[in-house]
């Protein structure tokens, strides 16, 4: 059966998300989540089905890959059903590999491949080679999540609307940029946050800020559903450069597997570079289990 290579349309980015979700399994590998286009998607409903790739056969969707940004990175999920699929492989690898830049460009370019077995297969054979190792974490859901760790660090856990969005993009900037945050950066910000949470994943997520005694965000944290019964994502959390050491992290992935329990996760998953050990020490902290370590493929320039 004919595979075939599509761009989506904007209009189709929720049905997508549909089929992503469907995929994600707590026994299975933690790859493109629903809730990683949720994130994507602060740059617009056109920006987002333009960063996406599906591959499809017979009319229904096998893969889905999503360009991550400017430097060559294709984040790919395969239906799990297929994953040791050897035609579907070489069909992807093939257009990975169009000189036309049908997906990526020329030259060094990353592929995240979690759990397709064919696909890693056919890259390496063709003489791509292992990037940086990542580790995956994940934390049961079927018992109760309690406060512990939230009450311990002294914090309260708020779910953020519109009216924080400042203040919870300005704990964001400073944990992931740790630049000045001016007046410029928070009219960005909030309209970045605003786009994300009116766009069309905005069901699946949430925004968790912890605050101090004073009320102050120290903490924030998204969450997103790929729909009961299956793992929900984190995806960012973050700790004011200003607030660190004081557990705070731990404390805001433990509000985090609370609320995806609440909206039916089964598991709550996230994947931090092997790297950085601060971050996997701040997932096992909060009743995380780190997961045998995966790598993406890399070619060469």
């Amino acid at each position: 059966m004919d595979t075939t290579l599509r761009r989506p349309q904007p209009s189709e980015l929720r049905a997508l998300a549909d089929t992503l979700a469907a995929w994600q399994q707590d026994d299975g590998v933690v790859h493109l989540h629903p809730g990683d286009l949720g994130w994507y998607s602060m740059r617009g409903a056109p920006a987002t089905a333009g960063a996406l790739r599906t591959w499809s056969r017979g009319g229904r969707i096998v893969a889905v890959g999503l360009l991550d940004g400017p430097d060559g990175l294709l984040r790919l999920a395969v239906d799990p059903a297929l994953r040791r699929d050897v035609p579907l492989a070489v069909h992807i690898a093939a257009d990975i590999a169009d000189p036309a830049g049908a997906v990526l460009p020329a030259g060094a370019v990353v592929v995240e491949a979690r759990g397709a077995e064919a696909l890693q297969a056919v890259l390496v054979g063709a003489g791509w080679g292992l990037d940086e190792p990542w580790t995956p974490l994940r934390r049961d859901l079927s018992g109760p999540v309690d406060d512990v760790l939230v009450d311990r660090a002294g914090v309260s856990v708020e779910e953020v609307g519109l009216d924080r969005a400042a203040a919870w993009m300005e704990v964001h900037w400073s944990a992931f940029k740790g630049t000045p945050f001016g007046e410029g950066e928070e009219r960005a910000v909030v309209d970045w946050w605003s786009t994300m949470m009116s766009g069309p994943f905005a069901e699946r997520g949430r925004s968790l800020a912890l605050l101090d005694p004073a009320g102050d965000a120290v903490a924030v944290v998204g969450v997103w559903s790929a729909g009961p019964g299956r793992p929900g994502l984190i995806e960012p959390m973050g700790v004011h450069g200003d607030h660190r050491g004081r557990g705070y992290g731990a404390a805001v992935c433990e509000a985090a597997a609370s609320v995806l329990r609440a909206m039916g996760a089964t598991s709550a998953v996230v994947c931090a570079e092997s790297s950085n050990v601060g971050a996997i020490a701040t997932y096992t902290a909060a009743g995380f289990e780190a997961c045998p370590q995966v790598a993406d493929l890399i070619r060469p320039a």
